[in-house]
């Protein structure tokens, strides 16, 4: 019912060497953890709300992209190199410890907005922000309200929501963006000469000569909203046709976004369902990522270990 392996009491799915986890997903040697996801450089402990990194990592929360001997890490985003006692800070910040509010600051302690304070300076003023953030707290346009404790809004972001990797994890269509007020960028518009359909593409690799190496290729995707980031068009670079030919592969006939895409509808979503295992007289009950219409058989691990022994 889910992918994994010396695991002890954990949910989620891609969990190795782990202990105490819920809603884990894709993570390695993480203890004492709840939704946490893309930690694969090991150890991780004590973290909630934590994506990606990890490398011994401890007491982060609602936090992304920070590791590397990190502790005590709040609402912060690249923050590594055993920095630890960190709010809201961002971008590049290594070996730094007691900072609030910092971009791209390094070495430094007790500063707050990139500026130098006193240790005895340092703590009453974070309060005094704190309480700012919660009596006049930020509002977007969506109308949710961040007051202190919420990660930064997304609509601060320089990146739209399907320009970043959370659309390939949480997919959603630009009207379902719209709908939950998350910035979406359109497709640049293309400009390509295209020399060859997709259904001109010889089935054999044997059939292809190095011409194909001039063609601008129709993706098979062209023109559909198919809400992969189609580039429409594609070439075949040389190393690719070599490794195509060594291996007897056939040639492509989607643009490499739509290949990628593709891979990812193989990998089962970061979501549980309650399910029961599906040997018959078993009445074990689980947390896995199979949903209800999947044509998976799904077993508790018990019936899994004897249906494979």
């Amino acid at each position: 019912f889910y992918h994994g392996t010396h695991n002890v009491n954990v949910t989620g799915d891609y969990i190795y060497h782990s202990k105490n986890v819920k809603e884990g997903y894709l993570i390695t040697d993480v203890e004492d953890s709840k939704f946490i996801a893309l930690t694969h450089c090991k150890p991780t402990k004590d973290c909630y709300d934590y994506t990606d990194w990890g490398e011994n990592a401890t007491f982060v929360y609602d936090s992304i992209g920070v590791g590397l001997g990190v502790n005590n890490i709040k609402f912060c985003q690249i923050v590594f190199s055993n920095s630890k006692d960190i709010e809201y800070s961002a971008l590049f910040c290594p070996r730094v410890s007691n900072c609030f509010g910092c971009i791209g600051v390094a070495d430094k302690q007790y500063c707050i907005l990139n500026k130098q304070y006193t240790k005895e300076e340092y703590f009453p003023m974070v309060e005094k922000i704190k309480k700012h953030m919660d009596d006049m707290p930020y509002v977007d346009t969506g109308g949710r309200v961040y007051k202190y404790g919420e990660f930064f809004p997304q609509e601060i972001s320089p990146w739209c929501y399907n320009e970043t990797i959370a659309q390939e994890y949480f997919p959603l269509t630009k009207e379902l963006a719209s709908e939950k007020k998350l910035t979406w960028r359109d497709a640049d518009k293309r400009n390509y000469t295209v020399t060859m359909q997709h259904t001109e593409v010889p089935d054999s690799i044997a059939e292809v000569t190095d011409d194909i190496l001039k063609q601008a290729i129709a993706c098979e995707h062209a023109g559909s909203e198919c809400n992969h980031k189609c580039t429409e068009a594609f070439r075949i670079i040389p190393q690719e046709l070599a490794f195509y030919r060594q291996l007897g592969l056939p040639l492509p006939r989607q643009c490499p976004n739509c290949r990628h895409y593709a891979r990812l509808k193989h990998r089962n979503p970061l979501k549980l369902w309650h399910r029961k295992c599906m040997k018959d007289g078993c009445n074990n009950e689980f947390e896995t990522t199979y949903p209800e219409d999947s044509k998976a058989i799904v077993y508790c691990e018990q019936c899994y270990l004897s249906e494979v022994a």
